[in-house]
């Protein structure tokens, strides 16, 4: 790694490393971490006594369990469901589920971990978790959806609780499956708690701009980060990765602005529109009928679809990746650079590898790391929270104006933690700093528990 990491924190990565072995995305998320901690430690020796980072890299709980349901054709599928309980320091713990066949634990504790920091950068009082499974719903009926979310829900619904742990969606679990999924809490707990779930349907307890809220915040992030070098998105071109929930709203978002977002991508490939993306016609394509993105090319005349190849190849200004983990490597980051991209905004968790950060870093180019750029999701989650613990229902204009406050302040707390640690304009020694001295200072309040 390029940087200096001193040989007591070199030391934790290592023995995280050894008792947690084969979790490479986990390694990499508290490496990162790690990074940026020498001079925190340098001003406060008492997270080093009282062995603060050990702690807050191992999670406080880690629940594996057997998810047995049938599918339509009556057999029986066996898939693996998590829930890591990471740190409640500041509040229950808050982070989503994802089902896709690629989870496994080190998956779900990077993303946990990152959690933790992320909801620290927010400001509201929520600790940090994930969970998921490695069932993929993908091609499979709203029956069969529905019944493994309810076997999933039987076994995680004893750990889970509005003061306790408050699961959300994340990559394959959406509206649908976050109603399948509190349709069988409230069936076994007897209780109709709201604020156990949060991305629920708006007509019975859900929250204004929560689906809109990463991929809004994401820009937002970005906005500020030009606004912050004197410049805006107005006139800018964007290129999003992804086109899920994440990515439909950052071009949404972006569009507002007055950004024009020229191309994105799904697993199939890309499709470039230089006149801008019609939203709409993506949004039909992937939200209604989930289909692929060569569907759009077939309906948008200026459109064109390439199979295949990398959506980072497209000349871009701002660049927000929203796919998912190390989907932009140090060739691409290059690429980017090359053609002129001036600011990155991580729409999703980590999409970004350590060699494509240090590119950036080496280039100069304006970066929030996923943690910070991407909070506004569980931000409005937690906003979400608040409404349903007071029975109230807010305006999309109040949540939305929420939401654009929140996104500024976490930018600011980076900011603020960057200058006052010595590393001017990183936002990514900004953010995790911020993150983790809140949560330590938490801890320590605490005891040792």
């Amino acid at each position: 790694m390029d940087h200096a990491v001193p040989s007591n924190v070199e030391a934790v990565y290592e023995d995280v490393v050894r008792r947690n072995p084969a979790e490479g995305e986990f390694h990499q998320a508290v490496r990162e971490v790690l990074e940026s901690l020498a001079p925190v430690l340098a001003r406060h020796p008492e997270y080093t006594d009282l062995k603060t980072i050990e702690r807050i890299c191992e999670p406080e709980r880690q629940i594996i369990f057997r998810v047995p349901w049938t599918d339509d054709r009556g057999e029986v599928q066996i898939n693996r469901g998590f829930r890591v309980e990471f740190n409640s320091a500041l509040g229950p713990y808050k982070g989503g589920l994802r089902f896709h066949p690629s989870v496994y634990l080190g998956i779900v504790k990077f993303l946990g971990f990152e959690q933790i920091f992320k909801n620290a950068l927010t400001g509201m009082p929520i600790g940090g978790g994930k969970g998921g499974a490695d069932f993929d719903p993908k091609g499979r009926s709203d029956a069969e959806v529905m019944r493994f979310c309810q076997s999933f829900m039987t076994e995680l619904y004893r750990h889970l609780g509005e003061h306790t742990d408050v699961p959300a969606g994340d990559i394959g679990v959406g509206a649908r499956e976050i109603g399948y999924l509190f349709g069988q809490y409230k069936r076994i707990t007897n209780r109709y708690e709201s604020g156990v779930l949060t991305g629920k349907g708006l007509t019975w307890g859900g929250a204004r701009v929560r689906t809109e809220a990463t991929g809004y915040g994401a820009t937002f992030f970005a906005s500020e980060m030009l606004t912050a070098r004197g410049t805006s998105l107005e006139g800018r071109t964007v290129v999003v990765s992804g086109s899920g929930n994440v990515a439909l709203y950052a071009v949404e978002k972006a569009t507002q602005l007055g950004a024009k977002v020229i191309a994105c991508s799904d697993s199939g490939g890309y499709v470039v529109d230089e006149g801008g993306l019609d939203l709409q016609v993506l949004q039909q394509v992937k939200e209604v009928e989930r289909g692929r993105l060569s569907d759009y090319a077939e309906r948008v005349a200026s459109a064109r679809h390439v199979a295949g190849g990398s959506v980072w190849d497209v000349p871009c200004h701002v660049a927000i990746p929203s796919a998912t983990q190390n989907e932009l490597d140090a060739d691409a980051a290059a690429r980017l650079v090359r053609n002129g991209c001036i600011a990155v905004s991580e729409g999703a968790n980590m999409p970004s590898t350590p060699e494509a950060l240090e590119v950036f870093r080496q280039a100069g180019t304006a970066f929030g790391p996923g943690k910070a750029a991407n909070a506004g999701g569980v931000a409005t989650s937690a906003l979400e929270m608040q409404q349903n613990a007071s029975r109230d229902s807010w305006t999309f204009e109040h949540t939305e104006a929420r939401l654009e406050q929140i996104m500024h302040d976490i930018h600011a707390r980076c900011a603020q933690a960057a200058d006052e640690y010595g590393t001017p304009g990183d936002l990514v020694a900004g953010a995790n700093i911020a993150g983790f001295v809140r949560v330590a200072e938490a801890m320590h309040a605490h005891g040792l528990v």
